[in-house]
């Protein structure tokens, strides 16, 4: 029997038992079995190599990487080609203010657009700015329902979802919503964990010493008997488990797992031109949602803004005594891809810089008083000045 086999006759297992008090550690059993099976089916095979595949594997650039995913035709192309302003040839350079040409850095590949589905065939990189942050923006192929078992090309576009700051899933505002619910469970099928956060969990795998487990708080949908059916399957056990937050099965089974992607998303509503005014303000009050139409111009700087907002970008200007801070060339750090510190900051200019670092002054919205003597730990915000002094 296939995985996929397995795979299906475990869910329907899931779906004939009742759920009780009685039944609760066998179907936390039959999750983490699946969980397993699914991430059997995501490995490529050895001897593979275990790449993306053709016209996928894109170099990451910018200060912020953000995906678009949505099924075939809700206009992913054509807000890919809107909000980086191409021309209609197949890649263009960006113009300035000045007239002149931005240089190679701005060069934007155009993305095809077209009335038929599967218009997009590989993944389509581009560029934009929002407040002098460069992202990068990338346009992934169509997902149909299915991708995360392998069907059209879900794999490939997964995997490039997975290194990813952000992701706009792009719905069809005309459509019903199961058009959402599909796209998050595809998602969800493969590790990948929408405007969630990891579980206050901590597991600790071991050589010896048996299985001890701490509930911290009370934690009403997970039992100490769930657990060790779920590690059971894991093979595990030998290990420390400290639960310090009440969470599901399926959280639990994440934190064993270890290779959950969590990461903000934006559900982008297009083609709004076509409703009434009252569906339009209706879908826009959902939560993590923003309406638009990517052909008549809607809306896209709220999206960029809500783009900004998410992403938790922090510019942060360097100052060399007795000079003026550098406003130009400023430091841009992601709260996705760690925390905004000192330390984050000075290993972005130069890694050998934190071996001779001495303590920095900030003046800015997280200093105290201007200037405030800091270390490394400290957390800078958006547009802070930032003196590094090094050891003598």
């Amino acid at each position: 029997m296939g995985i996929l086999e397995r795979i299906k006759e475990i869910e329907a297992e899931m779906a004939r038992t009742q759920k009780n008090k009685a039944t609760e550690h066998h179907l936390g059993g039959l999750k983490a079995k699946l969980a397993r099976l699914r991430s059997q089916l995501l490995d490529p095979p050895k001897g593979s190599g275990g790449g993306k595949g053709d016209g996928f594997d894109v170099a990451r650039q910018g200060d912020a990487r953000v995906c678009m995913i949505g099924f075939p035709s809700v206009g992913k192309s054509t807000l890919l080609n809107s909000l980086t302003a191409t021309s209609s040839q197949p890649s263009a350079m960006t113009v300035g203010a000045s007239g002149t040409s931005a240089g190679t850095d701005s060069v934007k590949q155009l993305s095809a657009v077209g009335a038929y589905e599967f218009t997009t065939l590989c993944c389509q990189p581009s560029v934009f700015y929002v407040n002098n942050a460069k992202i990068q923006l990338l346009d992934l192929p169509g997902i149909i329902e299915g991708a995360a078992e392998g069907r059209g090309r879900g794999r490939q576009v997964i995997a490039v979802a997975h290194s990813c700051d952000l992701i706009l899933v792009v719905l069809d505002a005309t459509k019903d919503d199961r058009q959402q619910q599909l796209l998050v469970r595809e998602l969800e099928a493969v590790g990948i964990r929408l405007n969630k956060r990891p579980p206050n969990i901590s597991l600790r795998v071991k050589k010896g010493g048996g299985l001890t487990v701490n509930f911290t708080v009370p934690c009403p949908r997970l039992n100490l008997k769930t657990v060790q059916q779920i590690l059971q399957e894991y093979k595990i056990f030998n290990a420390d488990v400290v639960i310090r937050e009440d969470c599901s099965a399926d959280d639990f089974i994440d934190v064993v797992e270890g290779n959950r992607k969590y990461v903000r998303c934006i559900y982008v509503y297009n083609k709004v031109d076509m409703l009434p005014l009252d569906e339009i303000d209706k879908i826009a009050r959902r939560p993590y949602s923003v309406v638009i139409s990517s052909s008549a111009l809607w809306n896209l700087e709220q999206l960029k803004e809500r783009i900004w907002e998410e992403l938790g970008i922090s510019r942060v200007y360097t100052k060399k005594k007795g000079q003026f801070p550098d406003f130009e060339d400023p430091v841009v750090m992601t709260e996705q891809r760690g925390p905004c510190t000192v330390e984050t900051a000075v290993s972005m200019i130069h890694k050998e810089l934190l071996k001779d670092f001495k303590f920095a002054l900030v003046w800015g919205s997280s200093a105290k008083h201007s200037p405030q003597h800091v270390g490394l730990s400290h957390r800078l915000a958006d547009e802070d000045v930032l003196q590094i002094f090094k050891r003598i």
